[in-house]
């Protein structure tokens, strides 16, 4: 996360560039931004008319899975061919099917690849594990507040909505094959004892989609159940297995035979096909870590007449941006508006 250039705490339109990467406050306060609701994360599923959880989705670890068995068996199918090359070069002086099956054999490269493959099964429970160890985010839309809880045992810490830190940030992803944007949306919620802020990382595929992930749980808290996206019973989760078979389908509909036989089946054989989206249902069906009293106590339904009403300035704000976005502006337009430096009027000589 960019270090603060502010001198105080950030607020919804504060903008940061550093090291490549350029982030956009949209919160506090949590104000409007004109992008449609739109949760990958099903968030219709984790809500009622009281409270909203938040947490990791499927499709988190589907990726994780895939992206381990198709980094295995990629050294594995270059070792199948480079023994089988070497082999091939060597053949006469030695049997190439011995030798080829020798080589591929190898005690020590099956060390190695087989220490390769633990240290990814590690991190890969590791990140699993955090489902039975962390709760989720949970949002109170009428006590307008959020909890979080570091890991099981601590004390529950509970953030006023308002106070939330929300922002998105488009940043260059460098791998050995290719630069590509990066997008994510990043949610942090600050201990006023402490001063420790706790930031959520959600990677999505455009900047767009980062900002419709924030409105849906902004609209939540501020309008309730019925505008976020509908729960659609025939609406698939990504990660799951009809998923998978919806994406194979839509491939092989968009593209020629021979791109989606190489594209997609070779590809997607080569990286486990259903096996993630089965290991990925597996750790997702784990129990998930369980509230304390204190939280679910605070998580019951109120009154209405003891319901928390949005700030003043909140709502005059509020009102401004829908008034801005119904002249055609959008978000970043705005806030270029509001916080541009007044420009000095040159001095008149005399």
């Amino acid at each position: 996360m960019p270090d603060n250039k502010y001198d105080r705490l950030p607020h919804a339109g504060d903008f940061e560039r550093k090291s490549g990467t350029e982030v956009v406050y949209l919160s506090p306060k949590p104000v409007p931004t004109g992008m449609p609701p739109i949760s990958a994360r099903q968030l219709h599923r984790n809500a009622n008319k009281t409270i909203l959880d938040f947490a990791i989705g499927q499709g988190n670890f589907e990726f994780m899975a895939r992206t381990g068995i198709g980094s295995i068996m990629l050294i594995v199918t270059l070792l199948f061919f480079f023994s089988g090359f070497a082999s091939w070069i060597r053949r006469f002086q030695e049997p190439f099917l011995s030798a080829w099956l020798s080589f591929f054999f190898n005690p020590v490269l099956w060390s190695i690849i087989g220490a390769i493959s633990l240290t990814y099964i590690y991190f890969f429970f590791q990140a699993a594990r955090q489902v039975s160890v962390h709760p989720p985010i949970r949002f109170n839309r009428e006590r307008r507040e959020v909890v979080f809880i570091p890991k099981k045992g601590d004390t529950p810490r509970f953030v006023p909505w308002e106070d939330v830190i929300a922002c998105v940030s488009v940043g260059k992803l460098i791998t050995q094959y290719a630069v590509m944007p990066e997008y994510k949306l990043l949610i942090g919620l600050r201990d006023a004892n402490t001063g420790d802020v706790l930031w959520s990382v959600i990677p999505s595929g455009n900047l767009g989609l980062a900002v419709s992930e924030w409105e849906a749980i902004r609209i939540y808290m501020e309008e309730g159940m019925s505008v976020l996206p509908p729960d659609q019973s025939d609406e698939l989760e990504e990660g799951t297995v009809d998923f998978f078979h919806l994406c194979r389908r839509s491939y092989r509909a968009d593209h020629s035979l021979i791109r989606y036989v190489w594209g997609f089946l070779t590809i997607q054989f080569f990286s486990g096909w259903t096996l993630p989206c089965y290991i990925s249902g597996s750790v997702n069906n784990r129990p998930k870590a369980a509230f304390p009293r204190k939280v679910l106590e605070w998580s019951k339904p109120l009154p209405s007449e003891q319901y928390a009403m949005p700030s003043e300035a909140l709502l005059e704000e509020s009102a401004e941006m829908r008034k801005a976005f119904a002249k055609g502006q959008n978000l970043l337009d705005y806030f270029k508006v509001k916080f541009a430096e007044p420009t000095q009027e040159p001095e008149s000589t005399t």
